[in-house]
C-alpha cells in the first residue's frame, strides 16, 4: 500500500532542522505517511497558512488567530523564549522612546517578534516607521542605513555583536519580567483541519517522536542542524538549538498554553490581532 503523502513546512533554521531530523532521515516509524519537507522563511509559511496550503506547517504564534479556522495547534514543536527571544539591536543603545521614533527593520508583519515589538512599544504597526526585510538581511539593513534599528530572530540573537551592533532590548526577557515569569511564545506547529481528527493524532505523535529522538540523540542531531546555521560553529549551533528545542518543545504544558493565551489576548485587546475564543490543540 502506498504511503499517504503530506506536505510539511518549516523554516531552514537549526532549531527546525533539529526538530525534524528523525523524520527527514527516516529514523523513526512514520506510520504510513510520507512527509514532503518544504523549507521556507517563517513569514512565507505564515502567509501560506492563511491560504491553507500545507498539511502541517510551522507558524508564528502571532499568525494563529488568522489561521485558526483552517489549522489546529499541535501539542509539540513550540519555540518559546524563556527569558530570551527576539532582540532590538542598533549601532548605539537606544531607549524605547527613541526606538519608536526610528526606522525599524522587521522580519515580517505576522512574526511573533513584530507582535511583541508592538506590545513592548505600546504602538500599533501603523504608528511605527518600519521596513520588512528578510530575517537574514537585517544586520546588513541596519549597517547599510536602510534602517536604524533591527528586530532580529533566529541565530542573529547570538551573532549581532559580531555585526558591530548593540543590544537595545531582549523582548523575551522583557516579556518574562512583566508576565509572571511566563515564556514568550514565538512559534508552533499546526495541522490542517481538513485532515480527519483520528489521523491528526497519529501525525501529531510522529512529530512528537521526531522531537524526542533528536533530544535523546542530541549530538548527531545538532551536527545535522549545523548545516542550516548561517555563521554558526558547532558550539553556537548547540546553544541555539538548546534555546528553542527543549522541554517546552516536547509539550506546551499548562504554562505554555497560558503564555499563548495571554500573548494573543493582549494583542487582541490592543487591536493588533483578531480575538479568538480559545486555542484548539490536537
Amino acid at each position: 500500500m502506498e504511503n499517504r503523502k503530506l506536505t510539511l513546512g518549516h523554516s531552514p533554521d537549526p532549531d527546525d532542522a533539529f526538530m525534524f531530523y528523525a523524520m527527514a532521515k527516516d529514523l523513526i516509524p512514520q506510520h504510513g505517511y510520507e512527509f514532503t519537507h518544504t523549507l521556507q522563511d517563517i513569514q512565507t509559511l505564515n502567509e501560506r497558512a492563511t491560504r491553507g496550503e500545507l498539511d502541517i506547517t510551522a507558524i508564528s504564534i502571532h499568525a494563529y488567530p488568522y489561521v485558526a479556522d483552517k489549522y489546529a495547534l499541535l501539542p509539540s514543536g513550540a519555540s518559546m523564549g524563556d527569558g530570551y527571544g527576539p532582540m532590538l539591536v542598533a549601532k548605539e543603545k537606544l531607549s524605547p522612546d527613541e526606538i519608536a521614533k526610528r526606522k525599524i527593520a522587521i522580519p515580517g508583519k505576522m512574526t511573533s517578534a513584530f507582535l511583541a515589538l508592538q506590545l513592548y512599544l505600546d504602538k500599533k504597526g501603523e504608528e511605527l516607521d518600519y521596513v520588512v526585510v528578510p530575517f537574514d538581511e537585517i544586520f546588513e539593513a541596519v549597517n547599510g542605513g536602510q534602517a536604524e534599528v533591527g528586530l532580529i530572530i533566529h541565530e542573529g540573537q547570538l551573532t549581532y555583536a559580531e555585526a558591530g551592533l548593540q543590544l537595545c532590548e531582549d523582548l523575551g526577557r522583557w516579556w518574562k519580567a512583566g508576565n509572571d515569569g511566563l515564556p514568550l511564545p514565538l512559534g508552533g506547529n499546526v495541522i490542517n483541519k481538513g485532515i480527519p481528527a483520528k489521523e491528526r493524532k497519529v501525525i501529531s505523535d510522529v512529530l512528537a517522536e521526531s522531537i524526542a529522538y533528536s533530544l535523546d540523540h542530541r549530538e548527531e542531531a545538532v551536527k545535522y542542524a549545523l548545516g542550516f546555521g548561517r555563521g554558526l560553529d558547532l558550539e553556537l549551533a548547540d546553544e541555539f538549538v538548546g534555546m528553542y528545542v527543549n522541554d517546552w518543545t516536547r509539550d506546551y504544558g499548562d504554562r505554555g498554553r497560558e503564555a499563548i493565551t495571554r500573548f494573543l489576548k493582549m494583542g487582541a485587546e490592543k487591536g493588533l490581532v483578531p480575538a479568538i475564543d480559545q486555542l484548539e490543540f490536537v
